[in-house]
């Protein structure tokens, strides 16, 4: 696909991952944001930093993703909101830190595997900081389908506590999230391409976005909806 469809895809989401607005809130209260550094390791076009940086002026933000087209999104936004938030292209894996605070929301794959990740993540948040980590796991039984989708590296929920204890954290919330947020999430990574194609029916690409955005919700619909779950830990170093 294009650069200029890529860029269009993601147009309409709030943020990359199964989030409401008062859901984010009570995640930024949690995380109990004052000054020091905020790291967020994946941060797509880093809305939710960006949230973080207006709660608290003297906190210094830092948004880590080799995405261009949202790195871009990200700048174009806090230059908008006047927000000091520095976007920077490089592969977060690398990223040294050390940080107060950390976002790692749906990048787990960055490391390799979401205990990769959790293991990683200590060395980057300061002995006295928290960590607010997205991830999917196994909310019902998968089929062949949806671990072929997913992979084999998804856990069930409490491996997915166990894994973030072994790697020495304690869990100072849980919340996942719920099915309004996973419809509007999937909804809304369709909405993009679904203006574009009725813009442009008659556009050479229109066949094959048609053919995604059918086959993205038979798959969501039939596949994983109820299945995947995304659960949202506030941590702590033990």
């Amino acid at each position: 696909m294009d650069d200029e469809l890529n860029a269009l895809r993601r147009t309409r989401m709030r943020w990359n991952t199964p989030l409401s607005e008062p859901h984010a809130e009570l995640l930024l209260d949690r995380m109990a944001l004052d000054e020091g550094h905020l790291v967020d390791l994946g941060c797509g076009w880093g809305e939710l930093p960006l949230r973080a940086a207006a709660r608290a002026p003297g906190l210094r933000v830092t948004g880590v993703d080799t995405d261009v087209t949202g790195l871009e999104r990200g700048r174009a936004a806090a230059r908008e909101r006047g927000l000091a938030v520095d976007f920077t292209e490089a592969d977060a894996a690398t990223w040294a830190g050390p940080a107060d605070r950390a976002f790692c929301i749906g990048s787990a794959h960055i490391f390799g595997s979401t205990k990769a990740a959790l293991a990683r993540l200590t060395q980057v948040v300061l002995p006295s900081g928290r960590l607010l980590y997205g991830d999917g796991f196994w909310a019902t039984p998968p089929d062949d389908a949806a671990r072929e989708i997913f992979g084999p590296d998804t856990l069930t929920l409490p491996e997915l506590l166990d894994a973030a204890t072994a790697a020495g954290w304690r869990v100072r919330h849980l919340s996942t999230a719920d099915q309004l947020e996973w419809d509007d999430f999937e909804s809304t990574s369709r909405a993009g391409w679904e203006e574009w194609l009725a813009a442009h029916p008659d556009d050479p690409r229109a066949g094959e976005i048609g053919a995604w955005l059918d086959r993205r919700l038979r798959e969501y619909v039939g596949v994983y909806r109820g299945v995947l779950g995304l659960a949202y830990l506030v941590l702590t170093r033990a």
